[in-house]
């Protein structure tokens, strides 16, 4: 294994690192700027359309996407450092058309998508021209077993008819949004992992309705985490995307690079916050010295940073593993780190709050929205307990194929 960046990594890392000094942070405050002023919680502010041009004049664009005919040709390893820097700042990935769930949806669409699929979804979304929001999880089944799902698919004729109730369809507030991927059960009666397909639902197809965003931390702004209701909507078989049945393996496909897309960009995040704990604890003099004087404040500093680095080594390893043996092989580190990065983004994001205060629990700092993703990170794509459950159960069957048997007990 070798870490070592190219030196075409090293040219884009620094090129996504100017772009983020000189365009994203002095735009985070315009960005919430523009949408209050706007009084609409669920704007789509000018300014972030305006990076998006720059980037892609700039060339930093697509660049989570490996595919070369459509993406910037780079592997997980490769694109670690760059996700990274964009997640320094909440709106940083969107500024390079690198965001969630866009990014996992044009990855499937790209391995699974016929010519026509790609034609009218996948090239605008790669142009930026659209959004696109991923519509799998359900009120009354639980999130974390795709296998349960009841959104049902029914063939009839040349269409599919969709009914169900869905939420957490994140993004489908935003006004560029366009395309649905919905996870619906086609085949009740097959074995569970082969229940459900995949289907393509154009938001304006009739039946289609987004009945709210759901509020999360007491907020239903931004664009959305939104309860979706599917009745009777008709939508073309043409739209299924690979084969019927193919659902529960895409999803699998999806989330493996989308899980440690997110834990690439919690190391940039852990890693701002920490910038801001020692700014915070260098310039700040209460009870006879600055706070980094303090043993606490040193400790929680070194904690952070031991932390981060062990999360990224985690990061690039699962990252490398992906590259050289694929997804499926890299399962386990990807269980692992999922759940290492969230609560390590978390821990970091708590301690330089604390550092700083009343201040840190305010919007002047981008700590509170740190946490906040970070604490939803724990339960997206899985939460921690069931990534927990699957490590040890590997590690079990490991364990139990070199085992010996206990003897039985002596009679008596």
């Amino acid at each position: 294994m070798d870490f070592e960046h190219s030196d075409k990594v090293k040219a884009l890392m620094k090129q996504v690192n100017d772009f983020m000094e000189t365009h994203v942070y002095a735009a985070e405050s315009v960005y919430d700027a523009q949408r209050e002023a706007s009084g609409d919680k669920h704007f789509h502010p000018p300014i972030m359309e305006e990076m998006k041009a720059k980037a892609k004049a700039a060339g930093l664009w697509n660049l989570f996407l490996p595919h070369p005919d459509y993406g910037a040709g780079l592997n997980n390893l490769e694109y670690a450092p760059l996700a990274e820097i964009m997640g320094r700042s909440l709106i940083g990935s969107e500024a390079f058309n690198c965001s969630a769930p866009d990014t996992g949806n044009m990855e499937i669409l790209a391995e699974y998508g016929t010519p026509e699929q790609k034609d009218q979804w996948l090239k605008p979304l790669l142009e930026g021209k659209i959004r696109s929001c991923f519509s799998m999880t359900e009120p009354d089944t639980a999130g974390s077993d795709p296998t349960l799902l009841k959104t049902r698919a029914v063939r009839d004729g040349n269409d599919y008819v969709i009914d169900g109730h869905k939420w957490f369809t994140s993004n489908a507030t935003h006004p560029n949004c366009k395309i649905v991927i919905a996870m619906v059960v086609t085949d009740p009666d097959a074995s569970k992992h082969r229940r459900a397909s995949q289907i393509l639902v154009p938001m304006d197809t009739p039946g289609f309705k987004v009945v709210r965003p759901v509020p999360v931390f007491n907020d239903d702004g931004g664009h959305g985490h939104c309860e979706v209701l599917y009745e009777n909507v008709r939508v073309p078989a043409s739209n299924l995307l690979g084969e019927e049945g193919d659902g529960f393996p895409i999803a699998q496909a999806r989330l493996g690079p989308g899980r440690i897309h997110h834990c690439m960009r919690a190391i940039g995040g852990a890693e701002r916050a920490l910038d801001l704990m020692c700014e915070r604890a260098t310039t700040r003099f209460a009870h006879g010295s600055v706070l980094a004087d303090k043993g606490v404040i040193q400790n929680w500093i070194a904690e952070s940073r031991m932390e981060i680095d062990q999360a990224r080594w985690l990061v690039l390893h699962t990252a490398w593993k992906m590259d050289k043996y694929g997804k499926k092989e890299a399962r386990q580190e990807i269980s692992m780190v999922k759940t290492v990065a969230a609560n390590m983004f978390q821990r970091v994001c708590d301690r330089a709050m604390q550092v700083h205060g009343a201040l840190g629990i305010t919007n002047d700092r981008p700590l509170f929205g740190f946490w906040s993703y970070a604490r939803i990170l724990r339960i997206a794509d899985g939460p921690d307990e069931v990534h927990n459950m699957v490590v040890a159960r590997r590690e079990i069957r490991r364990f139990a194929k070199i085992a010996k048997p206990m003897p039985p007990p002596a009679a008596g």
